[in-house]
């Protein structure tokens, strides 16, 4: 089994959150894999602007999820997987998706609106405790 460390962020500007949508129309929140001596933080920042184009402030540390998930490119591999969360702002609601990243759209959401549209029970839930904090 390997061990994978993410950083992502859930990204406010006014009553809206960040959503990123993927090829196969999931919706999803920005994050990516942390680099060689790189820390937390600046991996979160470095992975949402990445991925979406925005440039997000942290607020604050909103806590760490772990899960576990096959990788079917490398021969069904089992990945033990961290993914360290922060409450971010941005300054305006520009956003582009990478499509070299895999996604087809980027959109800053309603917050009643965000949890739902998100895929995965673990960001439904950051999303939510990141609502409680704002």
């Amino acid at each position: 089994m390997r061990e994978e460390i993410s950083a992502g962020g859930v990204v406010i500007f006014g009553n809206t959150i960040l959503l990123l949508k993927k090829y196969n129309g999931d919706w999803v929140l920005p994050k990516g894999k942390v680099e060689r001596n790189e820390n937390f933080d600046s991996a979160a920042i470095r992975e949402v602007f990445e991925e979406s184009g925005v440039k997000g402030n942290i607020l604050k540390y909103l806590g760490k999820i772990h899960y576990t998930f096959r990788n079917n490119r490398e021969e069904n591999e089992i990945i033990n997987k961290t993914v360290h969360w922060y409450l971010m702002i941005s300054r305006n609601m520009h956003c582009t998706p990478q499509k070299r990243e895999g996604f087809i759209d980027a959109r800053f959401v309603h917050i009643n609106r965000a949890a739902k549209l998100a895929k995965y029970d673990d960001e439904r839930s950051i999303i939510r405790k990141a609502i409680r904090q704002i």
